[in-house]
């Protein structure tokens, strides 16, 4: 862990002085708590893409069933295509 030094206003320094002081948590602890919501790192960023993209396309009724598609992959003549 590093140390810094910040200058903020004052009105900043108050709201952050009474959120400390409600929730038992140090002014350094809240303003890290920031800094990682505000910029989260390559791993937090990674999940939180991964999460939003997980369910996208199930309410689309414009695909065709992947189901019935995979079967008809499987029913065609790609086996004599493949096989010599």
């Amino acid at each position: 862990m590093k140390r810094t030094q910040l200058y903020i206003e004052d009105d900043l320094w108050a709201v952050l002085r009474i959120r400390s002081r409600q929730s038992g948590v140090s002014i350094s602890e809240l303003m890290r708590q920031a800094i990682r919501d505000r910029y989260p790192s390559g791993a937090a960023r990674r999940q939180e893409a991964m999460r939003a993209v997980v369910g996208i396309w199930k309410d689309r009724s414009d695909l065709p069933d992947t189901e019935s598609y995979v079967r008809r992959l499987r029913k065609g003549s790609r086996i004599k295509r493949v096989a010599p």
